[in-house]
């Protein structure tokens, strides 16, 4: 009749307005990575370079999503956010090396590289694995709270073993060809 009106409340209002914050929230975290990796380097192409680990581990987060069958869901968001995070450390660890083999002396870029993959490979290996391993019983978890967990954990998880690997073969071949561009120019 007239005067009477649908509306939702409860959860599904709840989830509205989460999605709403995390529509703020992302875009924040994703600019204040950039700022920090910027004033970190004082370079925006190291400061992109070690960026490409947000999309890599964007990749992975989504394929074991689907994998998994889960929807995207707010704690998936969330765990996108801890997930860029994690490795974004990672492609700091690496390039800060890179940075320091070149302080060092080593002139090479393909020295410098391998020198540095290989000075790093265990740092970023146990930066990933120790995340991914701490978020494991989350992910199977089968308990009360456990739709909350699942999601955020299999982003986590999937997103830092692609992101690992990606990071490691990936971007030193990034660096390799920024660098050379570089070099050409001066």
């Amino acid at each position: 009749p007239s005067g009477y009106y649908i509306t939702y409340g409860g959860s599904f209002e709840n989830l509205n307005a989460a999605k709403d914050r995390l529509m703020i929230a992302v875009p924040i975290s994703l600019l204040l990575i950039f700022l920090l990796l910027y004033f970190a380097f004082k370079s925006i192409k190291q400061a992109l370079l070690i960026y490409t680990a947000i999309p890599l581990s964007t990749i992975g987060g989504i394929l074991f999503l689907a994998l998994r069958g889960m929807p995207f869901s707010i704690s998936a968001g969330v765990g996108f956010i801890a997930l860029f995070g994690v490795a974004v450390l990672n492609g700091i660890v690496l390039i800060a090396e890179f940075n320091a083999q070149r302080k060092h002396g080593i002139s090479d870029l393909t020295e410098i590289i391998l020198t540095g993959t290989k000075n790093r490979l265990r740092p970023i290996l146990m930066t990933a694995f120790v995340a991914s391993l701490g978020f494991l019983p989350m992910a199977i978890s089968n308990g009360s709270g456990a739709e909350v967990q699942r999601p955020l954990a299999t982003v986590v998880i999937g997103g830092l073993l692609i992101a690992t690997f990606l990071t490691l073969f990936l971007l030193p071949i990034l660096y390799m060809i920024f660098e050379k561009k570089s070099i050409r120019v001066l």
